[in-house]
C-alpha cells in the first residue's frame, strides 16, 4: 500500500514537472514570436492600422470601403468613412493631420475622371499644403497650394455648419451661412495665398493672394508660350500689366 502511494506520488510529480515545463517553453514561444520581426514576401490586405502603444493611430492605409472619416482626438466627426482610399495620417494626439489619397475610373461611354491629393494639415484644422492633380475627361489641372486657416478648431466648423444646414431655408439661414462665411478671429476660414501648377487652359501658373484670399499677383506662360505679369486690386481687377508682346 505504501509502495503503491510512493509510486502514485513520483507519478505526480513527473505530470507536474512535465506540464510546468510544456507551459514555459509555450509561453516563452509566444513571447519570442510576438517580439520577433516577421517577413512577408507578399500579402492582402484592406486595411492596416499603424498604431502607438496606447492605441493611438499613426497611420492608415486602406482601400475605399475601409477607409476612415476624419478623426478628431480618436473621436470620429464629420462624415462617414469609406470615400478616401489611400493613406491617413495622425498626430501625437490621434488627430488626422494630412494624407495621400487617389481614384480614378472610366464609365462606358470612355469618360473618365481620375484624382490624386497629397495633404499636410494646420493643428485641429485642414489642409494648407496640398498637391493635387484632378482631371475630368482630359480637363486637368495640378499644383502645389499654400493656404491660411482659421485657428478656430474644425470640429466647432463643422457642428456649426451642420445647425445651419438643419435650418430651414429663407433669410435666417441665408444671413447664418453668411456669418459663417466670415473672417474669425480676424482670419479667414480658408485662404488660398500661394499657387503654383498647371490650369485646364494649359497654362503654367503662379499666384500670390492676399491674407482674404484674392488673387494679387498672376505669373503665367500661356498653350501659345505667351508670358504675362498682372497685379490685380482686391476687387480681382488688373491694375498694371506686363507681357512679352
Amino acid at each position: 500500500m505504501e509502495r503503491d502511494l510512493r509510486q502514485e506520488l513520483r507519478r505526480l510529480r513527473l505530470f507536474a514537472y512535465g506540464s510546468t515545463s510544456l507551459l514555459c517553453l509555450i509561453a516563452l514561444t509566444a513571447f519570442t514570436r510576438t517580439f520577433q520581426k516577421q517577413k512577408f514576401e507578399e500579402i492582402d490586405v484592406e486595411r492596416i492600422n499603424v498604431v502607438e502603444k496606447d492605441g493611438k493611430l499613426r497611420l492608415v492605409i486602406s482601400n475605399r470601403d475601409r477607409s476612415p472619416g476624419p478623426i478628431f482626438k480618436g473621436k470620429p466627426f464629420g462624415y462617414a468613412g469609406g470615400t478616401r482610399p489611400g493613406m491617413i495620417f495622425f498626430n501625437d494626439e490621434g488627430t488626422e493631420n494630412g494624407g495621400l489619397t487617389f481614384t480614378g475610373s472610366q464609365d462606358a461611354d470612355g469618360k473618365y475622371r481620375a484624382s490624386s491629393h497629397f495633404s499636410f494639415d494646420q493643428f485641429n484644422q485642414d489642409q494648407i499644403l496640398y498637391f493635387q492633380y484632378t482631371d475630368n475627361n482630359g480637363q486637368w489641372r495640378t499644383g502645389m497650394t499654400i493656404a491660411d486657416r482659421t485657428t478656430v478648431p474644425i470640429t466647432q466648423l463643422v457642428a456649426l455648419q451642420d445647425s445651419i444646414k438643419q435650418m430651414p431655408d429663407g433669410p435666417t439661414k441665408a444671413a447664418a451661412t453668411k456669418r459663417f462665411m466670415e473672417p474669425r478671429p480676424g482670419e479667414p476660414i480658408f485662404a488660398p495665398r500661394v499657387y503654383v501648377g498647371r490650369d485646364p487652359a494649359k497654362s503654367a501658373l503662379l499666384v500670390l493672394s492676399d491674407r482674404a484670399g484674392k488673387a494679387r499677383i498672376r505669373l503665367a506662360v500661356d498653350s501659345l508660350g505667351r508670358s504675362s505679369l498682372e497685379f490685380l486690386d482686391a476687387t480681382g481687377k488688373v491694375t498694371r500689366s506686363i507681357s512679352d508682346q
